[in-house]
């Protein structure tokens, strides 16, 4: 029997889990609410995804645009077993006592507290501990690429200590009214939430995170300091570790990727879903190690890479896989990444 599956806000990220839960076996994706008429709740019911309305909104809105509409939100949670909040940050602490009141499951997104729901979730992080949960908070984008890197380097080499500074998008490619236009903006809490909230999954790690603002949409780049407890041999060694571990997508330099532009291109040529980058992104070239030290790059696409930890989170809280690779494989295979 399949996971009855509600997406509550059908934006940037509701659209790509409504996408990715669509494509699971084990997943039925039931619905997705919007407030009001959009490009988006067009490709909703373009996609065959039955349309329901949300929060404030108006159902002669929706009918004046020829979106018909399936229901409320409160009919769609009574039809679900579990719902993923996609809604604006800080909505979906508001949205919670809706899911109490449906009597269903929920998945938060990293734009919430972590109070909101029983634990904090990364699927290479802590999926064990996170099996059987009613409420599930997805941590952010930033902090899914630290814990999956977390994920590797601690089990392999332990952490004595990280530094890492965020360089952070100034907007997703379609708000064009955020963002720095032309300017660098530091992120002025020292140290950053970042490294708090990655702790939320890993509670004994050392790390500390700055961070700041550019103007560019494309992707977040942190740059990596990591004091290890065991030497590797060689860098080779830790590549080799990430290389192997699902969800990391290394570039040799013979690809001649050199940023994000080049990244980006290379998921368009893929095509995998709104040609997204759900991967950690590491450079050969831009990983180093002297001694204890280990010093990388790494990328993330803020607007997919939380996607198939959102699936996961699902499988965790019903208990649908025997293991969190288990799930991963699952999911990968279903969204066309590797399986690992």
């Amino acid at each position: 029997m399949k996971v009855r599956v509600a997406i509550n806000g059908f934006g940037t990220i509701g659209k790509r889990v409504a996408d990715a839960v669509a494509r699971q076996p084990d997943m039925e994706l039931v619905g997705v609410t919007k407030t009001r008429p959009s490009f988006e709740a067009r490709r909703a019911r373009e996609k065959g995804y039955p349309l329901y309305l949300a929060g404030e909104g108006k159902a002669e809105e929706f009918a004046a645009a020829g979106l018909p509409l399936a229901g409320t939100a409160a009919e769609l949670l009574a039809r679900v077993d579990v719902v993923v909040d996609a809604a604006p940050d800080k909505i979906g602490r508001e949205n919670r006592r809706l899911y109490e009141a449906a009597g269903i499951r929920a998945v938060f997104q990293g734009g919430e507290k972590p109070d909101v729901a029983e634990a904090s979730f990364n699927a290479l992080g802590n999926y064990a501990a996170c099996r059987g949960k009613r409420t599930l908070r997805v941590v952010s984008c930033n902090t899914t690429g630290l814990a999956r890197a977390a994920a590797v380097l601690l089990p392999n080499w332990g952490v004595d200590h990280w530094e890492a500074t965020l360089v952070r998008r100034g907007a997703d490619p379609a708000e064009s009214k955020k963002g720095p236009i032309n300017g660098i903006l530091p992120t002025f809490q020292l140290p950053s939430h970042h490294g708090p909230d990655v702790r939320t999954v890993f509670p004994e790690l050392s790390i500390a995170t700055t961070a700041l603002v550019v103007p560019t949409t494309l992707m977040h780049v942190h740059v990596n300091h990591v004091r290890l407890k065991r030497p590797p041999q060689a860098v080779a060694e830790v590549l080799e570790g990430f290389r192997r571990t699902p969800r990391f997508r290394i570039f040799a330099p013979w690809e001649h990727a050199d940023g994000t532009p080049q990244v980006m291109e290379y998921a368009r040529d893929r095509g995998i879903g709104f040609n997204d980058m759900m991967e950690n992104v590491l450079w050969e070239a831009g990983t180093r190690l002297e001694g204890r030290d280990l010093y990388f790059f790494q990328a993330i696409h803020q607007e997919s890479i939380v996607v198939p930890e959102n699936v996961d989170a699902i499988r965790a809280m019903f208990d649908l896989a025997p293991d969190g690779p288990s799930s991963i494989a699952l999911t990968d295979r279903a969204l066309g990444l590797r399986a690992g």
